[in-house]
């Protein structure tokens, strides 16, 4: 029978994520809008796509509802509310509410300012170097399809860094993005769970094809 949890988790992720979307797209859509819009990737595409690197992986049923609930915490909806950690745990319980806090990153300073990028990376890498393995394999799992994502539209010839129509420009440039990766590869080896093994290899082969894309590896 399909875990609840799953099924509350999934249900919870695409209402609370309805109407937003990721910073651009790649693929040529398979359908046209009827009022000739730019057809845009919804959030619950990444989502999903994180769950599943992490069931197949082999990690439980919590661990899979909190990959699916991983941006909650950190994003704002469409109307930019912003989800309360105790309607989480209400949701969806402790264990899975504390992972989603382990891999959201703080947006904003204690009087309500936004932080600045490098603030909250490094907030985000020093809080993962504490957490479960658990943790580290929704990590690993989040930044192996967000920078296999950034590939692919590199290699599409889009320039991710820029913004345009539809597409929303990265907020860190070339060297702060790897910079960023190393940090949470480095942060998360001290698990020996052969579990993350998978994350760790294919996320450095993503980061030398991002360097060699972006032209960094000319740089060394």
């Amino acid at each position: 029978m399909f875990p609840a949890l799953l099924d509350t988790a999934a249900e919870l992720a695409a209402e609370w994520h309805d109407g937003t979307y990721r910073k651009g797209r790649w693929r040529t859509p398979v359908f046209e809008r009827e009022d000739g819009g730019l057809v845009q990737t919804p959030m619950m595409a990444h989502l999903t796509a994180v769950a599943l690197l992490v069931m197949r992986a082999g990690f439980d049923d919590e661990t899979a509802a909190a990959a699916l609930l991983h941006d909650s915490i950190e994003d704002a909806n469409r109307d930019g509310v912003r989800l309360r950690v105790e309607t989480l745990r209400e949701a969806v319980g402790d264990r899975v509410a504390d992972l989603v806090l382990d891999v959201s990153e703080p947006k904003e300073d204690a009087v309500g300012r936004k932080l600045p990028w490098q603030d909250r990376k490094d907030a985000y890498v020093a809080h993962l170097r504490t957490a479960s393995a658990n943790a580290a394999a929704i990590s690993l799992a989040d930044k192996l399809h967000n920078l296999w994502s950034m590939n692919e539209t590199l290699a599409a010839g889009y320039d991710v860094f820029r913004s345009d129509a539809g597409r929303i420009g990265l907020s860190a440039g070339p060297s702060q993005q790897r910079w960023y990766f190393d940090a949470v590869l480095e942060a998360t080896a001290h698990h020996d769970d052969v579990r993350l093994d998978g994350f760790r290899a294919n996320l450095r082969g993503e980061l030398a094809r991002f360097e060699r894309l972006v032209g960094l590896d000319r740089e060394d």
